[in-house]
């Protein structure tokens, strides 16, 4: 029972991007060739109330599900990995009109194709994993 209220959120969540079209590959496709500002909006507005909700956290003394302290630590200093990970990341989003979230949502629209996209992110997941201690960061 405990988990149905994720699965609401989930679901809500889900239909709040499809229906103001944050999944759709030709919004994603526009938004890649600089022809529409609807992706960098929602993109912002996620940003800010990101921000705002981690300050939140940070300042409000907030705590999890175990009555433990939210800590967040800070990121390690460097910056090629960032820009490698940002760039592969871009790249990928690019190729295939849509980044992890939108996956599931897209699967549950309908679009079964997407499943090879779940697959092929799952594939350089574990990759990553396998090859992680042999990367630089």
């Amino acid at each position: 029972m405990n988990y149905l209220k994720y699965l609401l959120v989930g679901l809500v969540f889900g239909i709040v991007l499809t229906k103001a079209e944050a999944v759709s590959w030709y919004r994603i496709y526009e938004m890649f060739q600089f022809q529409s500002f609807h992706m960098y909006g929602i993109i912002m507005v996620a940003v800010v109330v990101g921000t705002i909700g981690v300050q939140y956290m940070k300042r409000s003394g907030m705590k999890d599900i175990d009555g433990q302290p939210i800590v967040i630590a800070d990121k390690e200093p460097g910056s090629f990995r960032y820009w490698a990970g940002g760039i592969l990341f871009g790249l990928g989003w690019a190729l295939v009109g849509a980044c992890p979230g939108p996956i599931f949502i897209l699967i549950g629209a309908g679009f079964w194709s997407v499943i090879l996209i779940l697959l092929g992110a799952l594939l350089g997941t574990f990759l990553y994993g396998v090859l992680k201690s042999k990367l630089r960061h």
